[in-house]
């Protein structure tokens, strides 16, 4: 979105910037709220302030653009989307590899990243899984209907699906119930990739 459409999207005229802090904050807090995030939590994902965060949800600030930006990614959605201006809206949603707001889960024996938008959650998920030899990936049961597809990049994994269970190579792919306890395990000898799907009914 270029920098004069981000301007005018944040502050129009002065004679409404107290109308348009108000509803952009209540926006805000809707977004957080629907996603069961707190200010503090917030402000984590973001790089906003928390004491920034709580002005502007009260309507009390204006966010510069750089500010609204940084909240709009923090939502998986464009300044656009967050201020409900359509024609300032992109077309394509792109998620950065660098993005830490998408790295869902990183310790020494697995690391996910998301590669769907955020706000897809609970409809279609993409995530890319990394699992070090021995790694496993359990889940408990997800909502009932819930499907998972998944493609091996590389190594070798396990993919368990209640009692039954499956191995598979690079290039090997499955889909099974994720509405039961499920799991993927690296039964390779070095580092596994896998991509995975899942669906929501």
């Amino acid at each position: 979105m270029s920098e004069r459409k981000a301007r005018a999207a944040v502050g129009r005229n002065d004679d409404d910037d107290e109308a348009a802090a108000g509803r952009l904050g209540q926006r805000i807090k809707d977004h957080r709220a629907a996603r069961g995030w707190s200010l503090d939590l917030l402000a984590q994902t973001s790089g906003v302030s928390r004491s920034m965060l709580s002005q502007i949800e009260r309507g009390q600030a204006n966010p510069t653009v750089g500010v609204a930006f940084r909240i709009a990614r923090a939502f998986a959605m464009s300044v656009g989307e967050l201020l409900e201006t359509p024609d300032a809206t992109p077309n394509i949603t792109v998620v950065r590899a660098d993005d830490r707001a998408y790295h869902y889960r990183s310790d020494r024996h697995c690391r996910i990243r998301t590669l769907s938008p955020l706000d897809l959650e609970k409809d279609v998920e993409l995530y890319e899984v990394q699992l070090t030899p021995g790694g496993t990936l359990r889940s408990a049961a997800h909502y009932e209907g819930t499907r998972e597809f998944l493609t091996v990049q590389r190594g070798r994994v396990r993919v368990e699906s209640g009692a039954d269970s499956a191995d598979l190579g690079e290039g090997d792919s499955a889909t099974y119930r994720a509405d039961i306890a499920h799991a993927i395990v690296n039964v390779g000898k070095g580092e596994a990739l896998v991509l995975l799907v899942d669906i929501y009914r």
